[in-house]
Protein backbone atom coordinates (compact mmCIF):
# COMPACT_ATOMS: atom_id res chain seq x y z
CA UNK A 1 0.00 0.00 0.00
CA UNK A 2 1.33 3.39 -0.91
CA UNK A 3 1.62 6.16 1.61
CA UNK A 4 -1.30 8.58 1.83
CA UNK A 5 -0.41 11.81 0.06
CA UNK A 6 -3.53 13.88 0.05
CA UNK A 7 -6.52 14.37 2.32
CA UNK A 8 -8.79 13.06 -0.43
CA UNK A 9 -6.76 9.85 -0.67
CA UNK A 10 -6.99 9.43 3.11
CA UNK A 11 -10.78 9.68 2.93
CA UNK A 12 -10.76 7.21 0.05
CA UNK A 13 -8.85 4.67 2.17
CA UNK A 14 -11.18 5.24 5.12
CA UNK A 15 -14.28 4.71 2.98
CA UNK A 16 -12.66 1.65 1.42
CA UNK A 17 -12.04 0.18 4.88
CA UNK A 18 -15.60 0.86 5.93
CA UNK A 19 -16.98 -0.75 2.78
CA UNK A 20 -14.66 -3.74 3.23
CA UNK A 21 -15.88 -4.19 6.81
CA UNK A 22 -19.50 -3.96 5.71
CA UNK A 23 -19.06 -6.44 2.86
CA UNK A 24 -17.06 -9.04 4.76
CA UNK A 25 -18.28 -8.89 8.37
CA UNK A 26 -21.72 -10.21 9.23
CA UNK A 27 -21.75 -8.59 12.67
CA UNK A 28 -21.04 -5.11 11.37
CA UNK A 29 -23.97 -5.45 8.96
CA UNK A 30 -26.12 -6.34 11.97
CA UNK A 31 -24.79 -3.28 13.82
CA UNK A 32 -25.51 -1.01 10.84
CA UNK A 33 -29.04 -2.40 10.46
CA UNK A 34 -29.69 -1.93 14.17
CA UNK A 35 -28.29 1.61 14.03
CA UNK A 36 -30.49 2.52 11.07
CA UNK A 37 -33.52 1.12 12.87
CA UNK A 38 -32.73 3.10 16.02
CA UNK A 39 -32.21 6.28 13.99
CA UNK A 40 -35.50 5.78 12.13
CA UNK A 41 -37.42 5.18 15.38
CA UNK A 42 -35.78 8.00 17.34
CA UNK A 43 -37.86 10.85 15.83
CA UNK A 44 -40.98 9.25 17.34
CA UNK A 45 -39.63 9.89 20.83
CA UNK A 46 -39.27 13.20 22.56
CA UNK A 47 -35.48 13.15 22.85
CA UNK A 48 -33.42 16.16 23.73
CA UNK A 49 -30.04 17.00 22.27
CA UNK A 50 -28.16 15.16 25.03
CA UNK A 51 -30.13 11.94 24.53
CA UNK A 52 -29.59 12.10 20.76
CA UNK A 53 -25.87 12.70 21.27
CA UNK A 54 -25.68 9.68 23.57
CA UNK A 55 -27.49 7.55 20.96
CA UNK A 56 -25.15 8.71 18.16
CA UNK A 57 -22.06 8.19 20.34
CA UNK A 58 -23.23 4.73 21.37
CA UNK A 59 -23.87 3.71 17.74
CA UNK A 60 -20.47 5.03 16.70
CA UNK A 61 -18.75 3.22 19.58
CA UNK A 62 -20.20 -0.14 18.57
CA UNK A 63 -19.31 0.29 14.90
CA UNK A 64 -15.81 1.58 15.70
CA UNK A 65 -15.02 -1.33 18.03
CA UNK A 66 -16.32 -3.79 15.43
CA UNK A 67 -14.06 -2.24 12.80
CA UNK A 68 -11.05 -2.35 15.16
CA UNK A 69 -11.89 -5.99 15.86
CA UNK A 70 -11.90 -6.66 12.12
CA UNK A 71 -8.53 -4.90 11.72
CA UNK A 72 -6.96 -6.93 14.55
CA UNK A 73 -8.35 -10.23 13.25
CA UNK A 74 -7.12 -9.48 9.73
CA UNK A 75 -3.67 -8.48 10.98
CA UNK A 76 -3.33 -11.60 13.13
CA UNK A 77 -4.38 -13.78 10.19
CA UNK A 78 -1.80 -12.00 8.03
CA UNK A 79 1.01 -12.64 10.52
CA UNK A 80 0.31 -16.28 11.28
CA UNK A 81 -1.77 -19.08 9.86
CA UNK A 82 -0.90 -21.40 12.74
CA UNK A 83 -2.57 -21.46 16.10
CA UNK A 84 -0.77 -19.30 18.62
CA UNK A 85 -2.03 -18.54 22.12
CA UNK A 86 -1.09 -14.85 21.80
CA UNK A 87 -3.00 -14.58 18.53
CA UNK A 88 -6.00 -16.11 20.26
CA UNK A 89 -5.69 -13.60 23.10
CA UNK A 90 -5.50 -10.68 20.66
CA UNK A 91 -8.61 -11.84 18.83
CA UNK A 92 -10.52 -12.58 22.02
CA UNK A 93 -9.70 -9.22 23.58
CA UNK A 94 -10.82 -7.40 20.43
CA UNK A 95 -14.05 -9.41 20.38
CA UNK A 96 -14.51 -8.61 24.06
CA UNK A 97 -14.28 -4.91 23.29
CA UNK A 98 -17.11 -5.30 20.78
CA UNK A 99 -19.15 -7.24 23.32
CA UNK A 100 -18.69 -4.54 25.98
CA UNK A 101 -19.69 -1.77 23.57
CA UNK A 102 -22.73 -3.76 22.40
CA UNK A 103 -23.83 -4.38 25.99
CA UNK A 104 -23.39 -0.66 26.65
CA UNK A 105 -25.64 0.03 23.65
CA UNK A 106 -28.32 -2.26 25.05
CA UNK A 107 -28.22 -0.49 28.43
CA UNK A 108 -28.25 2.97 26.80
CA UNK A 109 -31.14 1.96 24.55
CA UNK A 110 -33.08 0.54 27.46
CA UNK A 111 -32.57 3.59 29.65
CA UNK A 112 -33.34 6.14 26.96
CA UNK A 113 -36.15 4.46 25.00
CA UNK A 114 -37.92 2.67 27.84
CA UNK A 115 -37.77 5.75 30.07
CA UNK A 116 -39.50 7.79 27.38
CA UNK A 117 -42.18 5.12 26.87
CA UNK A 118 -42.86 4.87 30.60
CA UNK A 119 -43.07 8.63 31.14
CA UNK A 120 -45.39 9.03 28.11
CA UNK A 121 -48.07 6.31 28.36
CA UNK A 122 -50.14 6.14 25.20
CA UNK A 123 -47.37 8.00 23.42
CA UNK A 124 -47.82 6.29 20.07
CA UNK A 125 -51.59 6.66 19.98
CA UNK A 126 -52.11 10.16 21.31
CA UNK A 127 -52.27 13.29 19.24
CA UNK A 128 -49.58 14.94 21.36
CA UNK A 129 -47.25 12.00 20.69
CA UNK A 130 -47.70 12.46 16.96
CA UNK A 131 -47.05 16.21 17.25
CA UNK A 132 -43.89 15.51 19.24
CA UNK A 133 -42.79 13.01 16.60
CA UNK A 134 -43.24 15.52 13.81
CA UNK A 135 -41.39 18.21 15.75
CA UNK A 136 -38.57 15.72 16.47
CA UNK A 137 -38.24 15.05 12.75
CA UNK A 138 -37.75 18.76 12.17
CA UNK A 139 -34.96 18.83 14.77
CA UNK A 140 -33.11 16.09 12.92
Amino acid sequence: MKKSRTLLESFKYAVSGTIYSFKTQRNIRIHFLTAITVLLVSPFFNFGAIELLIIFFTIALVIITEMINTAIETTVDLVTEKYHPLAEIAKNVAAGAVLISALNAVVVGYLIFIKDCITSPGFFFSGSGMRRSISSLWVL
